[in-house]
């Protein structure tokens, strides 16, 4: 038996035109969580100046 994966947005079973999801609609709700950091690992902050530290360091 074959478990039918559903919509990791809306939770409706997915389509094939737009897997993982079910519709455009959805994807395009993704995409923008994407772009407004809605998505996020957990970590401390890092200041600017030491991200700049770090690039330095490796294209040294």
């Amino acid at each position: 038996m074959t478990k039918i994966k559903s919509c990791p947005i809306c939770k409706k079973a997915r389509a094939e035109d737009f897997t993982p999801f079910c519709s455009q609609r959805c994807k395009d709700l993704d995409l923008a969580k994407w772009f407004g950091d809605g998505y996020a690992l957990p970590s401390r902050p890092a200041s600017p100046e030491e991200i700049a530290r770090e690039d330095w360091e490796q294209q040294g």
